[in-house]
């Protein structure tokens, strides 16, 4: 029986995914772009520009309305544009501090937290947080959601730098995909593989990420 009974019921068409940020690598650095050139740019109308005018001939309750609808358009543009560099500046960010990553895979993927980057670019973190939500990122490795990058740090044990669980979880991949498939790696001999590795983990992690990358248990896998 399969564990995951609704599996048969869920939605898998393919759903397109239009990218709103770009980086590309040019001339041996990488280079963030919005993708917001077919956005229609928003202005402020020349023509109540002009009824504001004292000349104009408009009556005092006029002037007041349009003041205020004017007033409201410019907050409006405001906000539009700082959402657009807060998006912009996280994004350098991410890429700042995942350029392993970009050249060579999940393999080489730092972990980051949305207060490391909040405290960067010097924003709240539920701001991060609200900038980041369904919004997706081109890269060389392929399309992300940038709350891809914000993973969990897993320590190593020999003092080296810490990596990702996402890291963790493609080499866990890695590893079941060649293995024997006589003689399927346990959960342990995962876990001991990665202990030498100097990767810090304990059978329990590597059971959850086996379960998540919805792999089954080495018994399942054994072929005859």
């Amino acid at each position: 029986l399969t564990p995951r009974p609704g599996s048969p019921f869920k939605d898998t068409s393919n759903t397109s995914i239009f990218p709103d940020i770009t980086v590309e690598k040019i001339d041996g650095e990488f280079i963030v772009m919005l993708n917001d050139r077919n956005i229609p740019h928003l202005t402020l109308s020349a023509s109540y520009r002009k009824l504001l005018n004292k000349n104009s001939g408009s009556s005092p309750e006029t002037r007041k309305y349009l003041v205020d609808k004017l007033n409201g358009a410019r907050w409006f543009i405001n906000s539009i544009e700082q959402r657009r560099s807060t998006i912009l500046r996280v994004s350098n960010a991410i890429v700042e501090r995942q350029k392993e990553f970009l050249d060579h895979g999940v393999s080489q993927l730092k972990p980051i937290t949305l207060q490391v980057i909040a405290e960067e670019i010097g924003v709240a973190i539920s701001t991060v947080q609200r900038v980041t939500t369904g919004k997706y990122i081109q890269t060389p490795q392929g399309v992300f959601e940038l709350k891809y990058f914000f993973t969990q740090r897993i320590s190593s044990s020999d003092g080296s730098e810490d990596i990702s669980a996402k890291s963790v979880k493609d080499r866990v991949k890695q590893l079941i995909e060649n293995e024997n498939h006589q003689k399927p790696l346990s959960d342990q001999k995962i876990t001991d593989i990665l202990n030498n590795e100097a990767i810090d983990i304990s059978r329990r992690a590597i059971a959850k990420y086996r379960d998540e990358l919805q792999i089954p248990p080495a018994r399942l896998r054994k072929e005859f």
